[in-house]
């Protein structure tokens, strides 16, 4: 009930006046408009002049859309979603939304399933989930038709699945162990066990790729990790060094589902693109049938390949590389939110009144949970951990790969990706500080915990007006900046 309660508040501050403001915010000029787009022909068509097609489509006009195929950055998964909110509500800003709010809101669920199962606790894991639902980074962008909360929602239950999966093959292996002589493998390898979990993980983490690239990062360090737990499980069963036959047994299966899976859950998620003929390079197989590409895979998935090289091309290549954006932050600083980004501005014709969306996560909180993962860091090194050991890993992957990409500007909403592992962290570790403290000192700990939490509640309640798109006068935005880079 506890998770459904949270879960359920979640949902209903994500709906609140979910198509405020009226207008086109950020990159929905692009998602918003795209998303649509797949509906009515499988794929990416041409719109008129954006600023002039953004007017138009805040009131239903989608008459400037032409089936000539553009050019898409990203893959189609979360466009799909986006677009089935239109779909349902219409092309208006409430409809292009709707899907982030859902998905906003899944994420927290999934927060806190995954919270619970590596502390041991619903309340840590509700705590969890409660910090997902007020902050706010993962509020704003549960309220803009934009990629990232798709991403970051098949991100965690992507690593939930593994977890899930190393549960269920240590269940297992202590199902054999039970009618087993001595309770133990003696040396030997151990049986082959079919692992559903770790298909699971690798269609969500799939559709994570379908959605934005870089989820092959955290897929990756997961598919590597799920290994190396087949083969500790095995150790610890009796399997000694014939333990290292998981590295073929296990490992074989971890390629075909966090391989292989992956792989054809993105080839899936263009089947619009592939099923008709006029997307953006839809017809390159056709006309360079001698690429080796195309002989040995066909017209359709040679043209597929030729995308992705271009779209990986653009991510890497000097247009990216040159582009300086006013709002571009250094990853170093996004555990403590040292940027933010505007997402909405407007201002009445005297600028005594201003109305802004601001992608900002709640203070408190992201400056706590990066306390508490340093302290995780260490615990994790001393204890060896495996539960700090998920959360550090998920976080560093999905975060440190920003240091080494080639873009001129990063910007502050990519670390949505961490706050989820961050927050378990901090709920991990405030749980381990009150069951640390003896028992007449525990109530005091309690205490002490909800007023930091309380605190946490009325910072978001705080800065609801910058995260909601309120107008509210330009002096109350004022003291809302509290550093200079949140302007």
């Amino acid at each position: 009930m506890m998770t459904l309660g949270v879960t359920v508040v979640a949902f209903i501050i994500r709906l609140w006046h979910l198509g405020q403001p009226s207008a086109v915010m950020f990159d929905e000029s692009v998602y918003a408009k795209d998303a649509f787009s797949l509906y009515q022909y499988g794929y990416e068509g041409t719109w008129g002049v954006a600023g002039v097609a953004d007017v138009a489509v805040v009131h239903g006009d989608t008459s400037s859309l032409t089936p000539v195929g553009s050019f898409a950055q990203h893959p189609e998964v979360g466009k799909w979603l986006i677009g089935a909110g239109e779909m349902l509500f219409g092309m208006n800003p409430f409809g292009w939304r709707f899907a982030a709010a859902v998905f906003g809101t899944l994420l927290v669920f999934v927060v806190i399933r995954l919270g619970r199962r590596l502390s041991g606790s619903v309340m840590v894991g509700c705590l969890a989930g409660l910090f997902i639902t007020v902050d706010g980074l993962s509020f704003t962008m549960s309220r803009i038709a934009m990629l990232d909360i798709f991403q970051v929602f098949f991100i965690v239950a992507g690593v939930a699945a593994v977890v899930a999966d190393r549960d269920f093959y240590r269940g297992k292996l202590a199902g054999i162990l039970e009618n087993t002589p001595g309770a133990s493998l003696n040396g030997r390898p151990g049986p082959f066990v079919f692992r559903p979990w770790l298909i699971v993980a690798g269609v969500v983490f799939g559709l994570g790729c379908a959605t934005k690239w870089n989820t092959v990062y955290p897929l990756a360090v997961f598919a590597v990790l799920s290994v190396v737990w087949s083969i500790s499980a095995r150790h610890l069963a009796g399997a000694r060094r014939a333990a290292w036959w998981s590295l073929l047994v296990d490992g074989a299966q971890a390629f075909v589902s966090m391989v292989v899976v992956p792989v054809l859950v993105y080839i899936a998620s263009w089947a619009g693109w592939l099923a008709t003929s006029g997307g953006y390079d839809r017809s390159w197989g056709v006309q360079n049938q001698s690429d080796w590409v195309v002989r040995y895979f066909g017209t359709a998935l040679g043209s597929l390949w030729q995308y992705t090289l271009a779209m990986y091309a653009w991510h890497t290549g000097p247009v990216m590389a040159s582009i300086n954006h006013p709002y571009a932050s250094n990853p170093l600083g996004w555990p403590v939110v040292a940027r933010t980004i505007s997402l909405y501005a407007e201002a009445d014709d005297s600028f005594d009144t201003v109305r802004v969306v601001t992608g900002l996560g709640t203070p408190l909180l992201w400056w706590g949970a990066a306390a508490a993962m340093l302290f995780g860091l260490v615990w994790c090194i001393v204890r060896r951990d495996w539960r700090w050991l998920v959360t550090i890993l998920a976080m560093c992957s999905t975060w440190v790969p920003w240091f080494f990409t080639n873009r001129g500007s990063l910007f502050a909403f990519y670390a949505l990706t961490m706050i989820p592992f961050m927050a378990i962290g901090l709920a991990m570790a405030l749980g381990m500080f009150v069951k640390a403290l003896k028992p007449k000192w525990r109530r005091l700990g309690i205490m002490l915990v909800g007023v930091f939490v309380a605190l946490v509640i009325l910072d978001f309640a705080f800065n609801y007006p910058i995260y909601a798109g309120q107008w509210l006068p330009i002096s109350h935005w004022q003291w809302r900046i509290w550093l200079p880079g949140w302007a």
